[in-house]
């Protein structure tokens, strides 16, 4: 029968570091990590949106240019 040390508070104080994580403690059916499809669209339509806004900024830079 072994018996542990107690732990004690303080790290400088010659407490063991808290476990790491391993690949063991991963589970199989973790989630994927994608967005749900109303996110994704959502994004896609900013992104066109950006899109068009940007090319409006130049457009009316280059008309007040003109002008």
């Amino acid at each position: 029968m072994s018996r542990e040390p107690p732990e004690v508070e303080y790290a400088y104080s010659g407490a063991r570091p808290p476990a790491r994580r391993t690949i063991g403690d991963m589970l199989w059916s973790d989630p994927e990590n994608e967005p749900p499809e109303e996110l994704r669209d959502m994004q896609e339509m900013l992104r066109r949106l950006g899109i068009l806004v940007a090319l409006a900024m130049v457009l009316a830079m280059i008309l007040l240019g003109v002008m």
